[in-house]
């Protein structure tokens, strides 16, 4: 679960890091609040759209099966745990 917010966490900064790295190209200070203050609500949006985007191309190559979900059950006196078939 902490691997899945810290993927969505580092989404959502990408666009942050992108445009400091274009701060830094252009010669001006990216620790300077007017910079960023323009472009704050963009970035967020931006980084929302690459999350939103990323969990529906997960929902498309998410593995399917068809034939359901065999609860966990006894034979032979044995214990076999739930599996999908």
């Amino acid at each position: 679960m902490i691997r899945a917010l810290v993927d969505d966490l580092l989404l959502f900064l990408l666009p942050f890091a992108l445009f400091g790295g274009y701060l830094v190209l252009r010669r001006r200070n990216p620790l300077l609040w007017t910079h960023w203050s323009d472009n704050g609500l963009r970035l967020a949006i931006a980084g929302a759209v690459l999350i939103i985007a990323s969990l529906v191309d997960a929902g498309f190559r998410a593995e399917r099966h068809r034939d359901g979900f065999v609860p966990t059950h006894i034979e032979n006196g044995r214990v076999v745990p739930g599996q999908f078939r």
